[in-house]
């Protein structure tokens, strides 16, 4: 492996390590019933500020909540009622996945308690995502290029 390219350690969490949690406060008007306490613990992030990884869980309450950016979380612990815009509910619980664009909006129910392990990604604007993609395009060109595809593991989406 080139020198430059070499990693720092990467972090490993044990399951017999207690997260170390902050309050993470629910926006006051967005409470609708109830009084929700929501803890948080920052996992990752990327270097460039655009991912993050959390661990997140909440008491019983009923709010709504307003994505700035991506989310795709794992329920990990608990279960809660998701109320869509267009009206309809889904119960979701351990195991369950459920992404969540950037604008969209849904209202929380949870009954007893829910943690969740949350992938979070700030979008690129529209004329950045088009830059890169005609950057990649130009890469592909050049002689003896290598075929562009996913990293590793991961199958090309």
């Amino acid at each position: 492996m080139p020198a430059n390219s070499a990693l720092t350690a990467c972090p490993v969490r044990t399951t017999d390590e207690s997260p170390a949690w902050t309050i993470c406060a629910i926006n006051p008007g967005w409470i609708l019933d109830g009084n929700p306490v929501a803890r948080i613990e920052h996992l990752s992030g990327s270097a460039d500020g655009t991912a993050n990884t959390y661990f997140w869980d909440c008491t019983a309450g009923r709010f709504n909540w307003h994505y700035t950016f991506d989310e795709t979380l794992h329920i990990l612990e608990g279960s809660v009622y998701l109320k869509f815009v267009d009206g309809t509910t889904r119960r979701v619980g351990a195991g369950d996945i459920v992404f969540f664009p950037a604008g969209a909006t849904a209202e929380w129910t949870v009954e007893r308690y829910i943690r969740k392990l949350a992938f979070c990604r700030t979008p690129l604007p529209a004329p950045l995502v088009s830059l890169r993609s005609m950057v990649r395009w130009l890469k592909r060109l050049r002689p003896g290029a290598a075929k562009a595809g996913a990293p590793g593991m991961f199958p090309a989406s």
